[in-house]
């Protein structure tokens, strides 16, 4: 064997690899050239540029900057008598094998072998069935690494060489085998990964100083990982393998190219960056890496290039690092030092936090059964009335500690606003992510504690028979810091939201984004247990990819079938958080999806102000006019009061005109007042509002702080909301009208046959009233009494032991009027008497009773009741000592 040995010192320079000290590259420290030598040494003249090549003085500064090189190594080339066997011997032995295949513009193989060795990365190249133009023909590898810039090449210069302005490669010669083919070996430590070799094929005659080059079948230059692999394109986002190797993997159809950045946790710079190949790195729209670990990285994140451009040709950097869609994790992001510039939000570069869930079960309430409690995490429990400790307030971890209060209120399910990663200037409906919760929402604001507060919040709330469900916006996102940048054309409309005046509404219903949509749903679910979401603005989920209206749109459709999703609860909100309005839509359902009743809102409003008689009547019995197509009035989730709009207590107080949209009434004085008559019209009405939504069919979502007088002082707007007073609670109102509530679930409960139906009621099981029995003048407008009984189902053939157990009709009587009404109850069933179980217009705690008091027949064979104005009342029959 023979052996040259020049010596190689690489000059100081400033270069822009993004790696810290600990990660600066160097030529190759060996490479090997092995076959039959047909010629001399003499033949291999080292002045030569073909042979080691020379390297350019001037490297570009956009390129490399901010790391000085100051490393020197010394390579050999070796030269074997007998054929070098090392592709089938000594790349068996190597660790971490990768191979890559490639095909040459003239026909040909390039086999490319990358392993590790006694902490090195060896790099075999073999090119096989190459068509030379002359058996002279001479084969060179012209060779050069990279890191974050694919179109610059890291500088490497040669001590005993000329340097000589040109491309910044190594020109290495191949031998040739007995076979024909050619091989060549390279060998760097290991400590100097991870970089790309990109190389290309010279052909040249030794007579001759010219040569031609020769490259991928793609017409470009042959790319190589060192020390990370091409990796997986799914599953999108970070996973890791069993062995703790991390794999990336980013959707991007019309990125010029992809640069991965890797960060210490040192600077709010990249201490590494990756310009991912096209071919490599790239499967379809998914750009892909791997690597052995995760290093002394902490987080991650993607500079997405902007295409070529038509005019130039040139591909432009963008510099803003992008958050990846599907991290798990995300890492809190923090302005600068003057708070000027925010720097940029990035994945946690970690596995997501294992999580006992033994024993965790899911209530799988069935859907008639649920009573709905609305709220927001923060606004919870933030006040310091709330008495929990200061860094559990505002947070999963505090709405723990008020557990009794959703079984204070006989509710089974709590809907929380969107805690999805969020902009905190819009609020929670304004999402910059959908696969992490929001950080704030932790006991320590940060990213493994949040997510654990949430399972362990889940577990408990579960633990107690109440499922979690979720609101949830995939319809838009924050203005900035989300998608942007990464591909809008493909995740956004791309003239904007015309109907929401908004150019960050996301098309749902293209294919990257459903994908993206129903991997969260799925994660939600899989991951944190949830039991099911209510999603806002559900009316433009319905949009094609042009802004269409869609009869069938494939996303609602998708998770309407989906063999996990569809076992969840699945909502259709259509209220738009942009305009604060909801959306009147005919949504697609194939049976399976939920809407929150607007309608029913609104009809119950009008009807409180002494209008709309036969609408109001519709939302008592399951709003048959939208659920009576295959589903049922199970699917129709009712409210009176949401967190957008008048609070319950404000809905009573305020009527201004510019308030019209809200259908509050004042009764008869606005804002606070010291009128004994208003107060007392006041608190009648919010019973009535809270009485009718328990007792109509379907299912009530009660809005936080609607139970204890919560005021948002007569604004409509969402940011005026304030938190939770944990003091109302104690106040005589508070205790009423949570006591109220709560008879009110119990009595849902125990009359479920008729207050909780999954199918409608028959058309015989319904008698329509006027106050003297007579029917109700549906059609005159000046008519403010109605009155129904819900016939209890026939019980013939029940043994007497059995008579305990028997359940009799209701007589509900709503009474709208300015003045009292004598209401004439029909007969009971035999052997039974009408006994009053609320009154509205009575003082607390008579107003509400679970025993009920006999109303006896009078003297004249009749049974009446007189009816306060703006009172509604309930009647159960039953037997005389019931």
């Amino acid at each position: 064997m023979t052996t040259l040995i020049p010596s190689l010192v690489i000059r100081p320079c400033c270069v822009n690899c993004g790696a810290r000290d600990s990660s600066k590259l160097v030529a190759a420290t060996h490479y090997i050239c092995g076959n039959k030598v047909a010629h001399g040494l003499e033949k291999m003249d080292l002045e030569r540029k073909e042979i080691l090549g020379v390297v350019a003085q001037n490297a570009t500064r956009n390129c490399f900057r901010n790391i000085n090189w100051k490393v020197s190594a010394t390579s050999h080339i070796a030269i074997e008598e007998t054929e070098n066997r090392y592709s089938t011997t000594e790349s068996e032995e190597l660790e971490s094998r990768l191979n890559y295949l490639f095909l040459t513009e003239i026909g040909g193989q390039v086999k490319v072998i990358v392993g590790k060795k006694n902490k090195k990365y060896i790099v075999s190249i073999e090119v096989s069935s190459l068509q030379l133009y002359n058996s002279d023909n001479k084969l060179i590898l012209s060779w050069g690494v990279f890191r974050s810039n694919s179109s610059c090449f890291m500088p490497v210069d040669f001590q005993n060489l000329v340097p000589e302005v040109g491309s910044n490669t190594t020109e290495i010669p191949f031998m040739e085998r007995s076979s024909g083919s050619f091989a060549l070996k390279l060998d760097f430590e290991a400590n100097h990964a991870p970089f790309y070799l990109s190389f290309l094929l010279k052909s040249t005659l030794d007579t001759d100083l010219s040569s031609s080059d020769i490259r991928s079948h793609r017409k470009t230059n042959f790319c190589i990982p060192v020390g990370f692999g091409r990796g997986y394109p799914a599953p999108l986002g970070l996973s890791f393998s069993s062995d703790g190797s991390p794999n990336f993997a980013f959707f991007s159809r019309n990125a010029g190219g992809v640069v991965l950045c890797l960060y210490d946790g040192t600077s709010d710079k990249p201490a590494l960056e990756i310009d991912l190949d096209p071919y490599v790195n790239r499967t379809g729209d998914i750009w892909h890496a791997s690597m052995e670990s995760v290093g002394s990285f902490v987080s991650y994140g993607y500079r997405c290039k902007e295409a070529n451009l038509q005019d130039s040709g040139e591909t432009l950097h963008t510099e803003h690092v992008h958050l990846d869609p599907y991290a798990k994790l995300i890492r809190n992001s923090f302005s600068d030092d003057h708070g000027l510039k925010p720097q940029p939000r990035l994945g946690e570069l970690q596995k997501e936090p294992a999580f006992n869930w033994n024993d965790d079960v899911h209530p799988y309430i069935p859907m008639e059964k649920l009573v709905v409690y609305r709220l927001n995490v923060m606004h919870f429990t933030k006040d310091e009335s709330s008495q929990v400790a200061s860094d559990l307030a505002g947070t999963f971890s505090g709405l723990m500690e008020k557990l009794h209060h959703f079984k204070d209120l006989g509710v089974n399910a709590v809907l929380l606003e969107p805690i999805f990663s969020f902009d905190e200037q819009k609020g929670p409906y304004f999402p910059f992510h959908f696969f992490s919760p929001m950080n704030v929402y932790g006991p320590s604001s940060g990213p493994v504690s949040t997510i654990n507060s949430v399972k362990e919040m889940v577990k408990r709330l579960h633990a107690n028979g109440i499922e979690v469900l979720l609101e949830v916006v995939f319809t838009h996102t924050a203005e900035s810091g989300a998608l942007q940048g990464i591909d809008d054309s493909c995740y956004y409309y791309v003239n904007g939201d015309a109907d929401l005046g908004i150019r960050n509404a996301l098309n749902c219903n293209y294919s990257i984004v459903q994908q993206m949509i129903v991997d969260s749903l799925r994660y939600w679910v899989t991951e944190f247990h949830v039991d099911g979401f209510c999603f806002i603005n559900a009316s433009s989920l319905l949009r094609g990819f042009h802004g269409e209206y869609l009869s069938r749109p494939p996303l609602v459709e998708t998770i309407a079938f989906d063999p996990l999703l569809s076992k969840t609860k699945i909502i259709a909100d259509c209220w738009d958080p942009r305009n604060m309005l909801p959306k009147e839509i005919r949504f697609p359902h194939w049976k399976r999806w939920a809407e929150v009743n607007t309608r029913f809102c609104n009809d119950v409003r009008n009807f409180l102000r002494g209008e709309g008689l036969s609408d109001f009547a519709t939302r008592l019995c399951g709003s048959g006019d939208i659920f009576m197509d295959g589903r049922g009035p199970a699917f129709s989730f009712n409210f009176t009061t949401k967190n957008f709009g008048l609070p319950l207590v404000d809905l009573v107080s305020f009527s201004s005109s510019e308030l019209a949209s809200e259908l509050s009434w004042n009764c008869g004085d606005e804002g606070p007042t010291n009128k004994t008559t208003v107060l007392e019209r006041r608190l009648k009405q919010i019973r009535n509002f809270l009485f009718i939504l328990y007792v109509s069919l379907g299912v009530p979502i009660l809005n936080m702080g609607d139970e204890c007088g919560q005021s948002s002082g007569g604004s409509p707007a969402y940011g005026d909301r304030k938190p939770f007073n944990w003091n109302s609670v104690k106040t005589g109102f508070g205790i009423q009208t949570i006591q109220f509530i709560s008879f009110l679930s119990s009595l849902r409960s125990r009359r479920s046959d008729l207050l909780q139906r999954r199918s409608f009621l028959k058309e015989e099981s319904i008698d329509w009233h006027g106050s003297d029995q007579s029917p109700p003048r549906w059609d005159d407008p000046s008519s403010k009494f109605l009155a129904m009984t819900l016939k209890a189902e026939n019980m013939e053939g029940q043994l007497p032991s059995e008579s305990s157990s028997i359940k009799g009709d209701l007589f509900i009587a709503f009474n709208t009027a300015d003045r009292s009404v004598k209401v004439i109850l029909p007969p009971p069933p035999t052997g039974m008497v009408w006994h009053r179980l609320v009154d509205t217009a009575l003082p607390f705690p008579g107003f509400f009773t679970a025993d009920g008091e006999a109303i006896l027949k009078k003297k004249s064979g009749l049974v009446t009741y007189k009816m306060e104005s703006h009172s509604c009342a309930l009647f159960e029959a039953n037997t005389l000592d019931g």
